[in-house]
Order: structure tokens, then C-alpha cells, then sequence
């Protein structure tokens, strides 16, 4: 009997599912029988925790290659539909053209989108984002375009919309981007009274430190209420004149999670049991920024993170497999945290556990920060070694996480630290 695991979506939960999938599938040498299919747009994984850095267009990498030789069919195309009654889904090509696809197992790890409230005016024609990989791009050719432009208020002027992890990293990384000239503004607005309302007070004295040392404007209490050409509008009446607002605030689950009966969450991330599997669809996992999946038994929940993504990742692939192989599977447990802030040329902050208690700050927290972006959240290029590192073992606790950072900072950043990743 022949049989399918199909996964939606190729960032990062969806590259460890499909290692983590085949590497079970080889163990029991049941590839003859087992097929694990990719299915998503393009076939790279794209380093979305970067997009707030320079050259986006090189935040990719390609898994065509890695996928072929691991054994793994990867088929482009953007799933638009899921019939979980009859375990099939639609996919539609490049060219438009659309096909059915029959699953055993389907793993969703389609990911997140960023939300552009319709309430906020003119923010789908005017503003500018980093979500993915294209709009990355488009705002650097923005950016790359104003030096052709006389100086004025509206040129010299940089909003970023929203003060939450992405927005914190994007305003400190703007001004090393801009080169750091005296007539530039980077002005950071948020709707809340506090800078990263979701990253509680541990670090706050840090990033505010971090913005005011970078000239970074901060303005609180006040939601953007419209977007134009030539600037933003706030809930206050405030009338800031810009060319390039960036919109940084909130995210949702993809849209595919609304055709799937469950439980969902604010975020609309389907709610799953320890084995990462759907409830009211039993055949069907759930995975990466998909998935409302409880950490640990003191209630706290996976983040829309790399951190929680790879391990996610690894475990749907297995237990995916492993329900077709009848193996037993492995309760997905990361109940260690641990948060690593880009605060631009100013440095880093390292917090641990879900308190956030500030470890490292400055030019030491840069260099683990600069290594897990460029280095630790990269899949191997040899695939046997993805295959292997696949394996879906638990993270080891707080005190070992700790203990990595600090030889990792010793080291200079340079050793292992495949628990620390954000």
C-alpha cells in the first residue's frame, strides 16, 4: 500500500517536517511505501526573521537540490483549498493550472501573514511592509529610490508602525541603513502605552535605552488611522509627513486554517493536541505558526517564532510518519524560552524564560544574534545532515540553554547552539 504525507508550505516548520518525516520513514525502511510531498509557491526556504536587514533579495535558500537527493517531491504551487472528508487537496501552479493532490497525512505548515486593518485608510496602497520576501525587496528599492529625491520632510522621514518585535528590530536596523545622517527621522509608533507590549518588562529599559542612543523617535498611545502619499495620520490628529510608512503590527495564521473544523485562537491557529495532530480532523497536523501548541504544563504557548518553529517542525514530521508506520509518537515539549531583540549598530538584548530575564546585552548580545541569523537558522546544505538533525528530541532545559549562551559567547560565537533560536 502506497502512502502520502503531504506538507503545505516550505518555511521553516515545513522543511523540518518533511526531514523529520523521511528520517523516520528511512529508519523503518519504508521508503518503497511512504512518499513525503512538499507542496508551496517556491521551492527556498526564505530567512523571514531577517527581512528587517539589507539585501533581502539573499535571505533565501534554495532546497530544491536538498529536498531531490533526500528523497523528498517537491511540487510548486500555492494550496488554495483543503477536503479533509475525501484527504485531498488543491493546488494551483504557477501557470494556473490546478490539480488535486491525495494525502494520507497532510501537515499544515503554511505559516503566518501580516494583517492590514481595512480601517486604517489608504494603508493597502501606500504602506510598505516586511513580511515576506517580494515586499522586503520593494521596500528596499523604495528606500534605494529617495536618494534621487531633493531633501524634504516627506523624504528624510521614516515611519515604522507598530513597536512589537518586528518593528523594534526594523526602527534600530533604519538607521545604519540610512546612514545614520543628521536629517534623518525614524519615528516608532504603537497603539500601546508601553514599546513591545508582548515582551513584558524585563527588557523594556534595554530597547528604550537602544532607541533613544539611535535617535529613534518614539511615540505611544497613538494607532496610525490613515496612510497617503505623503504621510500618516494618527488616532491623536497628528500629522506626520513621510514617504515611507511601514506597517509592522500583527499577524494571523494563514487563511487555510478557516476550511479545517477545530478550535482556533485569536491568532486563528488551529488548536492541537501534544502530538501536534488535529482533534476534529485526526489525520491532519498541525504545525509551526498553524498551530495554538501548549509548550510546557505551566500554560504557555508556541510563538509565531523560528525558535518554535524548527522544533514544531520536527516533531508533526515525525508523528505524521509515525501514525502511518504505527509507531508511537513524540508529545511535542520545548518548555525552555529564550528571546534574542536585533537592536541594530546599538547591539542586542538576550532574555531568558518566558519573564524575559535580561541575560546579555550590547556587542556580546549582537554576536549570538548575527550567528543565528546568519548561521543556526540555515538547514544544512548536505541533506544526510539535515536528515539526521531532524531527529525530534526534546530542547534541553533552561539551565543547559543557559549554559550554551554563555560558551557560545565566550567562544565568541562561534560553537553549536541549536537550542537558542528566535
Amino acid at each position: 500500500m502506497h502512502n502520502t504525507i503531504v506538507i503545505i508550505g516550505a518555511g521553516f516548520a515545513g522543511v523540518w517536517s518533511a526531514f523529520s518525516a523521511k528520517r523516520l520513514i528511512n529508519l523503518k525502511q519504508k521508503g518503497e511505501d511512504t512518499e513525503v510531498v512538499v507542496i508551496a509557491p517556491e521551492p527556498s526556504l526564505v530567512m523571514r526573521p531577517r527581512l528587517y536587514e539589507a539585501n533581502a533579495s539573499t535571505m533565501t535558500q534554495s532546497l530544491g537540490a536538498l529536498f531531490e537527493v533526500a528523497g523528498i517531491k517537491f511540487i510548486q504551487g500555492t494550496v488554495e483549498a483543503i477536503h479533509p472528508d475525501a484527504h485531498t487537496v488543491e493546488a494551483r501552479s504557477p501557470s494556473g493550472v490546478t490539480s488535486s493532490i491525495n494525502y494520507n497525512r497532510l501537515i499544515l505548515a503554511a505559516g503566518s501573514t501580516l494583517v492590514r486593518p481595512d480601517k486604517v485608510t489608504g494603508l493597502h496602497d501606500h504602506g510598505f511592509d516586511i513580511d515576506s520576501l517580494d515586499a522586503a525587496a520593494q521596500l528596499e528599492s523604495h528606500l534605494e529610490s529617495l536618494a534621487l529625491l531633493p531633501s524634504s520632510p516627506a523624504r528624510d522621514t521614516f515611519v515604522v508602525c507598530g513597536a512589537g518585535f518586528t518593528g523594534i528590530e526594523l526602527a534600530t536596523e533604519l538607521p545604519s541603513r540610512l546612514g545614520n545622517k543628521g536629517d534623518i527621522r525614524v519615528i516608532l509608533v504603537e497603539f500601546a502605552e508601553e514599546v513591545g507590549p508582548e515582551l513584558g518588562p524585563g527588557p523594556r529599559p534595554v530597547i528604550l535605552q537602544a532607541l533613544k542612543d539611535l535617535g529613534v523617535e518614539v511615540k505611544l498611545g497613538s494607532a496610525v488611522t490613515e496612510v497617503d502619499a505623503k504621510g500618516v495620520t494618527l488616532s491623536s490628529g497628528e500629522y506626520i509627513e513621510t514617504m515611507t510608512a511601514v506597517w509592522t503590527a500583527g499577524v494571523k495564521a494563514t487563511p487555510l486554517t478557516q476550511q479545517i473544523l477545530g478550535a482556533k485562537d485569536s491568532l486563528s491557529r488551529l488548536h492541537v493536541d501534544q502530538d501536534l495532530r488535529i482533534p476534529t480532523s485526526p489525520h491532519i497536523f498541525a504545525t509551526g505558526d498553524a498551530a495554538h501548541a501548549l509548550t510546557d504544563d505551566k500554560g504557555h504557548f508556541a510563538t509565531m517564532s523560528c525558535q518554535h518553529a524548527m522544533l514544531l517542525g520536527r516533531v508533526s514530521g515525525h508523528n505524521a510518519a509515525a501514525d502511518l508506520l504505527k509507531e508511537p509518537p513524540v508529545p511535542y515539549n520545548q518548555p525552555s524560552y529564550g528571546c534574542c531583540l536585533d537592536l541594530g549598530a546599538w547591539g542586542a538584548v538576550i532574555t531568558r524564560g518566558w519573564g524575559r530575564e535580561v541575560l546579555v546585552t550590547g556587542e556580546s548580545a549582537k554576536r549570538v544574534k548575527t550567528y543565528i541569523n546568519q548561521k543556526l537558522i540555515y538547514p544544512p546544505q548536505d541533506a544526510e545532515e539535515a536528515i539526521v538533525i531532524s531527529d525530534p528530541s526534546p530542547y534541553p532545559d533552561g539551565d543547559e540553554l543557559f549554559d550554551q549562551l554563555l560558551v557560545t559567547l565566550q567562544s565568541n560565537g562561534h560553537q553549536e547552539m541549536t537550542a537558542f533560536v528566535m
